[in-house]
């Protein structure tokens, strides 16, 4: 998916909500248990439920993966589940060596077409230009993450006297572009997204823990707000579990539709 065409389902939907697939079975209604792949109708039902009100799909790849050889199986049948329109990411945070970092592009590009894959640049350049070279396609690259963690190494003080997270942004512009490459800025730490921008103006950032990991959507939005609105702010949890009976779906699109009108309450105000 270009630039171009995530910015129009932004602008057509009032929305910039990517929603997570991090579909636990232990946590499925209890009516779906008895079917054969009780995650992958769970999963249908979010969709059908939710696809009007967001413009992206997360499903976290480690979900999947913990079911061996099924789980793969049903992380292909949800990519093709999620409607073209929709921008996919694997959330799978892959990174090795070059030849390695291509054949994990190949896998999530061309095998279950996902749009966009996110990836960990602790070894450098050779880890994530690999994912720069199909067209169309993203790496988003971790920079300022959401988990209490995220200060063991990246709010760490370099030579220069900025944090890690800053020269990670800065050196990874160079490998890729403003229509390739997003970063990845947890919403738990919001007042650094005026500091963010100034480093990546033009970038979009994928904003994860909003709701369940405590971020503020309107505090993320007052500071980090960029080109072409420039955000993608992910709820996993907090829609995928907003209820646990028969009408399981009918309540993630209640979450879902709260958080949307929020957020075209925020771009009617841009838009002024």
């Amino acid at each position: 998916m270009t630039r171009q065409a995530l910015v129009e389902q932004i602008a057509k939907k009032k929305s910039f909500l990517c929603i997570g697939l991090d579909t636990d079975p232990a946590l499925l209604p209890a009516h779906l248990k008895s079917l054969d792949n009780p995650v992958l109708e769970f999963n249908r039902q979010i969709i059908e439920a939710t696809k009007d009100l967001c413009v992206a799909y997360k499903p976290n790849t480690a979900f999947y993966e913990a079911q061996g050889a099924k789980g793969w199986e049903t992380l292909e049948e949800t990519a093709k589940l999620l409607p073209s329109e929709h921008f996919k990411i694997a959330d799978a945070k892959r990174a090795d060596i070059g030849n390695t970092a291509s054949q994990y592009a190949r896998a999530f590009f061309e095998k279950m077409n996902f749009d966009a894959v996110t990836v960990a640049p602790y070894m450098g350049s050779d880890s994530v230009k690999p994912f720069l070279e199909f067209p169309g396609k993203w790496a988003i690259v971790l920079a300022m993450t959401s988990n209490p963690g995220s200060e063991d190494f990246q709010f760490t003080t370099t030579d220069f006297g900025s944090p890690l997270f800053q020269k990670v942004m800065e050196k990874a512009q160079r490998w890729g572009t403003p229509e390739n490459m997003m970063f990845v800025t947890g919403a738990t730490h919001p007042t650094r997204f005026a500091e963010l921008r100034r480093i990546a103006p033009e970038h979009f950032f994928l904003v994860p823990g909003v709701g369940a990991q405590g971020g503020d959507l309107y505090q993320v939005c007052q500071h980090g707000l960029g080109y072409q609105l420039g955000l993608l702010v992910n709820s996993s949890r907090g829609i995928l579990y907003a209820g646990s009976g028969e009408d399981f779906a009918e309540k993630a699109r209640e979450a879902a539709l709260e958080i949307q009108q929020h957020m075209a309450h925020i771009i009617g105000q841009i838009l002024r």
